[in-house]
């Protein structure tokens, strides 16, 4: 734990700060999860920032369709992968933005319990083991749905997040493979 006793070190907490506000209501949770990935920034933003593609690197999404063009507001139809408990969400591109890397979705429809979900995903230059990586950091709000407790709403909106992050870092990490970076220092 850090001094703010979240667990985060101090740049994950500045981040975290700048970007990641939510302001969760009395019967709502909010966390934030934090994943270092070895591979470039421009390398996990052209996957992150694909509001059409999710299903490159979200194992949950086996597919995603955009209504009109990719711009603020516009929406996507995603199917869900069965063994989860929904099959369809309808969700919202609240924010994308290419200089900072920030990306933020709304959840506005589907047959699920995640109401009034919100998320904001953001990456950052990081150096790991003197090679280009990315600090990758996100957080949401979610209201809680009758019948489960924050713990349990949290847990499992966590659950999906970090599998999702895990597999953004195994797809960068291979793609950064092929496309090799010289060493910091050598450069």
């Amino acid at each position: 734990m850090n001094a703010s006793g979240n667990g985060f070190g101090s740049v994950e907490s500045e981040f975290i700060q700048k970007h990641h506000r939510h302001e969760p209501g009395e019967n709502q949770c909010s966390s934030a999860l934090v994943k270092h990935i070895r591979a470039p920034v421009h390398l996990v933003w052209s996957l992150v920032r694909r509001f059409d593609q999710p299903q490159k690197y979200k194992p949950f999404i086996s597919r995603c369709v955009v209504q009109g063009n990719l711009e603020i507001g516009s929406l996507r139809e995603v199917d869900v992968k069965s063994g989860l408990p929904a099959t369809t969400s309808t969700e919202r591109l609240e924010l994308l933005d290419d200089d900072e890397h920030i990306l933020s979705i709304r959840i506005v429809g589907g047959d699920h319990r995640l109401k009034n979900y919100s998320s904001i995903i953001s990456l950052h230059p990081e150096i790991i083991d003197g090679r280009p990586g990315t600090l990758v950091i996100e957080s949401f709000v979610v209201d809680v749905p009758e019948g489960n407790t924050k713990d349990e709403t949290c847990y499992f909106v966590e659950a999906l997040i970090k599998c999702n992050l895990k597999s953004l870092a195994d797809v960068s990490e291979r793609l950064a493979v092929q496309d090799r970076t010289e060493p910091v220092d050598r450069i």
